[in-house]
């Protein structure tokens, strides 16, 4: 399953509620579950991201479907980058050198 790498910020609301971070960390990662999103890391970090979030999902569409679910809570904002590992970058290499 393609992999994508979550890099979260708290809005206003999210920080205001950062005692309940935990527990909406479990939501999300049930609500990905139900979409049929693996959530393999999720880290608290300290810099320019509050939160980081390593998940695998179906396809890009259903990643995307999973942002938007929890943006729409009001807690964070997401930029979210699609990550490859060593066996497609493999692939990649391979189709770009022909």
């Amino acid at each position: 399953m393609p992999t994508f790498v979550a890099l979260l910020n708290w809005t206003d609301q999210g920080v205001r509620g950062y005692k309940d971070t935990p527990q909406r960390a479990e939501a999300f990662t049930a609500a990905a579950q139900k979409l049929g999103v693996k959530v393999l890391n999720l880290f608290w970090t300290v810099g320019p991201y509050d939160l980081v979030a390593v998940v695998e999902a179906p396809d890009d569409e259903t990643a995307t479907a999973v942002l938007l679910q929890v943006g729409a809570l009001g807690n964070v904002r997401s930029t979210t980058l699609r990550a490859f590992g060593r066996e497609e970058m493999d692939r990649i290499i391979a189709k770009a050198t022909g």
